[in-house]
């Protein structure tokens, strides 16, 4: 048998990529990924400043990218995205589920109001982009991958005051194995990342944003073997090997990146 090379395997020329939640993060460190490995990348996201920031580093490169404001809760906006993405690059054939938010609030103080933008933005979305962009690529005839980005809390609680974030993240684990097995016969791939405890601004890149984040990260960072927070680009890492003929034979599978933290 004919081994195809490592060059080949991780190509991502004329493919085109959205990344959700692309502009900052973990989103940012999955485009740059992708982009550097010549794919076309949308960066999708409701923060314009920070999106077209984004895109532009990404063009800086040479690489080809451009932003798309959406909020990926409104269906509208984000049949509008898929469309004008399609209209621009002729088709997608990756798709990162990655936008998401996570306030840290009790039960007992939610409000309704809480509950349903949390599964909005997290679980929603995905549903939303997913239908749409699985379209696209049935249509297309020639497959595609989807990332879904969850986390380890789809497998462990890893704070109080995440009780609604736990729930999306359990239920876009169950999403990604049943659309797997619903797009396998149209050889669309759909897996997911469950990163740890990753430096990004919303955690303040490592340096607590509040009082309230500082004692959380303080004992989660005990709990982690490896002794540091992640990076945005070993997500990033992860996510290209997901995207290439690297995960060839992949689906319905979570790739756990959290410098060991479950195993404590």
């Amino acid at each position: 048998m004919k081994l195809t090379s490592l060059q080949k395997l991780i190509d991502l020329k004329g493919k085109t990529a959205i990344v959700t939640g692309g502009a900052l993060g973990i989103g940012f460190g999955i485009a740059y990924r992708l982009a550097e490995a010549g794919a076309n990348v949308v960066v999708a996201d409701i923060n314009e400043d920070a999106g077209r920031k984004a895109a532009q580093e990404l063009n800086n490169n040479e690489w080809q990218s451009m932003f798309v404001k959406v909020d990926v809760s409104n269906e509208k906006d984000v049949q509008s995205a898929v469309d004008l993405v399609v209209k621009t690059f002729g088709s997608i054939d990756i798709l990162v589920n990655n936008a998401g938010i996570y306030p840290i609030i009790s039960v007992i103080q939610m409000t309704s109001s809480d509950f349903e933008k949390i599964l909005n933005v997290n679980l929603k979305s995905v549903f939303l982009f997913t239908k749409a962009v699985a379209e696209v690529m049935i249509n297309k005839g020639k497959g595609g991958k989807i990332i879904n980005i969850t986390s380890i809390d789809a497998l462990h609680p890893s704070s109080v005051g995440l009780a609604v974030y736990d729930a999306s993240k359990h239920g876009l684990w169950g999403f990604t194995k049943n659309t797997a097995l619903e797009l396998a016969p149209h050889n669309i791939q759909v897996n997911a990342i469950a990163p740890g405890g990753i430096a990004t601004p919303g955690t303040g890149a490592g340096k607590p944003v509040t009082p309230e984040m500082e004692a959380i990260l303080k004992k989660f960072l005990e709990k982690i073997p490896m002794k540091r927070m992640g990076e945005p680009d070993e997500i990033g890492k992860t996510a290209l090997f997901l995207a290439s003929d690297l995960s060839s034979y992949m689906t319905g599978s979570q790739i756990v990146v959290d410098g060991g933290v479950l195993l404590s």
